[in-house]
């Protein structure tokens, strides 16, 4: 008991080190293009030799002006759009900033396009000076919400900011929204969850305050790793690493209580009930942690540093998920009146919260109430210990009716001796009903599942466009369309082309036959605009020099794309000249290669790493195999059901190259987790019962536990859908829905089903498959 509240009051401690930390992540985020791009790739050695002509790199923005009824400009548009123009250098940035002081050296001007119905303004900003902070947020948002702001000012004409400015500003705004709206989401999906599961007003807050510390020791990790630079964490990443540590925290808290709740069916005293529980539990729970660590540490074999940042973004989040379940969650459980006075300081301060995000009202006057309670809850349970103690029959909550560490399950308290509700409930009824026709069922489910598989070849992964990545219609977006439908389409984010000086002529003249190229012109440091900037000279850096073509189709369209890999191919042929193709199109064609290159890499080497964790586990080769191939199988079905929803029921263009991969990697390491509880267990019960009736009362005992941590799991992937962006919103829906198969139908029908079939030579070659073996 003593070393329980010592552990307790110990990560409490911990706690009030590491909270501040974790409040602090979003600061160390890096959401810049430069994060997601391939470490090596063409477009990466273009940008380093095209840093050599110009001492400032320009960080383009651009300004779409139109009519509101989408008519052609009148005169009196033109000049509001060339005064709206000449004012941008003059608004206010910061306290004491202007536009001026951030932008590259080239003319703010507009530019009409040839309908007559749009002008462009480019805005192009330092690059160095783009990524400054003010006031804690990027130059960059700061300058577009300035010039998003004088924009109303403009009321006849509609303008809106666009490029990678205006794009990047929008994601930033999107992943701001990862400290309050996703982490508030997730907290409360999971403490409705839990309080359906456990239907006790006490017992749900236990999971949850261990969650919470776990995901403040997994973001302090975090973000001491990213703030000296150890790791790269961004927007996306933070958001995966909320609900992974919250879903695999609390389905370790679930099997931890559930064994725990058991065992108090068999022992009089509630710490040998928790060393029992423990012992049961620290072998899956340290096998399922390692399939997840495992397989997101293969990420880093992937070319995309957004990919590699991710595998130890995450495999920290599950240590510190692992850590904290083992050891605070157990010492809850045993002093579970700890969590009391946690509760009584939430419960205001939470109200409090709420209402300051929607009223003038400060959180502080709540925040102290709730420590008043605290305090005041800490009082009165030492006195109500002490009566106990020296009372033991006395009062309605007496040690004899509600005997230490079980009164947080009231109100169905666990009492030694008494049956476990668990072995005469549904799950003993589909337990039985599967030993009865085995064969039939495996055979039925496995059809299924091979039937939404089926569905995978209409699965459209070959990438989405930036306008399409957002669920909704920011005013980024809206100008994107507007700059494709009045302009060459790549306007304001060539492609860039380096190549030695004297291929300059044969370089153009290939570049410029290349279907999907507007126009194709040498670079002289010469902003457009200037005086003279037409008899310019090209500039010539160590014998290289550099085009810049402009598409006809949208830069990140599929159009684009195709255009950039021609023109790869045209340039390339041109002899002597070394020409390299980089840029924004390119960049995302190399990204998309890279995917590809990533998928066929870790997609095997996670496969093999997750069967040789099952084989040590299982101490057998022939259930890891059976294993492995119904995960697969899950993961295939998982891709069908997407395909199905993506395409016909939430209209979405299609997902991203990555997304296979992720999915795969998720639904491979969180998935086979379901399978290690269920199968863990079996292989406990079948040393004492034989291989057949240990399957059935594995399921049985497991069947409850495995399919709320698979509720809880789905539940909060579903929860990226808060976040407006498509990529987000499907590997959320992926997971959810992967983690939905896995607990109803793989490891509640076809795993046991298939197994039983078996029968012993499912543990070979291991004693327990040997025909002298109980069966």
């Amino acid at each position: 008991m003593w070393l329980a509240i010592a552990v307790a009051v110990g990560w409490l401690l911990i706690g009030g080190v590491v909270g501040p930390l974790s409040g602090q992540l979003s600061e160390v985020q890096t959401n810049d293009n430069a994060s997601f791009l391939p470490a090596s790739a063409e477009s990466t050695l273009v940008a380093d030799e095209q840093a050599a002509f110009a001492e400032q790199q320009s960080f383009p923005g651009l300004v779409v002006v139109t009519r509101p009824d989408g008519a052609a400009l009148t005169p009196e548009d033109m000049a509001a759009a060339a005064a709206f123009a000449e004012a941008i250098p003059s608004l206010a940035v910061g306290t004491d900033g202007t536009v001026a002081d951030y932008l590259a050296p080239a003319p703010v001007v507009p530019i009409p396009s040839d309908d007559g119905k749009a002008v462009l303004i480019a805005v192009p900003l330092d690059g160095d000076k783009a990524q400054e902070t003010i006031d804690g947020e990027l130059s960059l948002s700061v300058i577009t919400e300035s010039l998003r702001a004088a924009a109303e000012d403009v009321p006849s004409l509609e303008i809106n900011v666009t490029g990678p400015v205006g794009i990047l500003t929008d994601l930033i705004s999107v992943f701001g929204a990862i400290d309050t709206t996703l982490l508030g989401a997730t907290a409360l999906i999971v403490a409705i969850i839990l309080i359906f599961v456990y239907r006790s007003p006490f017992l749900w807050l236990v999971p949850l305050v261990a969650a919470g510390m776990a995901l403040s020791v997994a973001s302090a990790i975090v973000y001491v790793l990213a703030k000296n630079e150890v790791l790269v964490l961004n927007g996306q990443s933070q958001g995966i690493l909320t609900v992974l540590v919250f879903g695999a925290g609390t389905d370790y808290a679930l099997l931890m209580v559930a064994r725990y709740r058991e065992e108090l069916h068999n022992h009089a005293v509630h710490t040998d009930a928790m060393k029992a529980a423990w012992r049961g539990t620290v072998e899956p729970i340290l096998a399922s942690a390692a399939t997840v660590i495992i397989g997101l540490l293969c990420l880093l074999l992937s070319e995309l540093n957004s990919n590699r940042s991710l595998g130890p973004v995450g495999a920290a989040g599950i240590v510190g998920a692992l850590v904290v379940m083992l050891t605070f969650l157990p010492a809850l459980l045993v002093i579970p009146s700890i969590v009391l006075p946690i509760l009584a300081f939430l419960v205001p301060t939470v109200i409090g919260l709420g209402l300051s995000l929607i009223t003038d009202l400060s959180v502080g006057p709540f925040a102290a109430m709730g420590g008043l309670l605290a305090a005041v809850t800490i009082v009165g349970w030492v006195v109500f210990g002490i009566m106990r103690i020296r009372k033991p029959e006395w009062g309605p909550f007496s040690r004899q009716k509600f005997p230490p560490g079980r009164w947080a399950f009231w109100p169905k308290v666990p009492r030694e001796g008494e049956t476990d509700e668990r072995l005469s409930g549904i799950w003993s009824r589909l337990a039985g009903s599967i030993g009865r026709r085995p064969r039939s069922t495996w055979i039925v489910t496995t059809l299924v599942m091979l039937i939404l598989a089926g569905f995978t070849v209409t699965l459209k992964a070959d990438g989405i466009t930036t306008t399409e990545a957002f669920v909704e219609r920011t005013d980024s977006v809206v100008g994107q369309e507007k700059l494709a439908e009045h302009f060459p389409g790549g306007l304001g984010t060539p492609a860039i082309i380096i190549a030695n000086e004297e291929g300059l002529d044969a370089v153009t003249a290939a570049a410029a036959a290349t279907p999907g190229i507007a126009s194709v012109v040498p670079y002289t440091g010469v902003p457009a605009g200037v005086p003279g900037a037409d008899q310019a000279p090209v500039k010539v850096v160590d014998g290289r020099v550099q085009l810049q073509a402009t598409l006809t189709a949208a830069a990140d369209s599929p159009e684009a794309i195709d255009a950039v890999s021609a023109l790869r191919d045209n340039v390339h042929a041109v002899e002597g000249a070394d020409a390299l193709v980089g840029g924004q199109t390119a960049s995302q064609l190399d990204v998309d290669e890279a995917s590809l290159h990533d998928r066929n890499l870790i997609i095997p080497v996670v496969l093999v790493v997750v069967f040789l964790v099952l084989m040590l586990l299982l101490r057998s080769i022939a259930a890891p195999l059976v294993l492995m191939g119904t995960v697969v199988l899950s993961f295939f079905a998982t891709l069908g059901v997407c395909a199905i929803a993506f395409n016909h029921i939430f209209g979405y263009a299609g997902a991203d190259t990555s997304f296979p991969l992720f999915a795969f990697v998720f639904l491979v390491a969180l998935g086979v987790d379901y399978n290690i509880f269920l199968m863990t267990r079996v292989r406990e019960e079948s040393i004492k019962l034989g291989t057949r009736p240990g399957i059935l009362k594995g399921l049985t005992v497991t069947g409850g536990v495995i399919t709320s941590a698979g509720i809880v799991l789905a539940a909060t992937f579903l929860v990226l859908g808060v976040l407006p962006l498509v990529f987000l919103r499907e590997i959320g829906f992926a997971v959810a829905i992967g983690v939905l198969i896995d607990t109803f139908i793989i490891r509640s029908t076809l795993v046991p089903a298939l197994s039983y079939d078996i029968g012993k030579k499912i543990w070979w070659p291991s004693r327990l498959a040997k025909a002298d073996a109980p069966d």
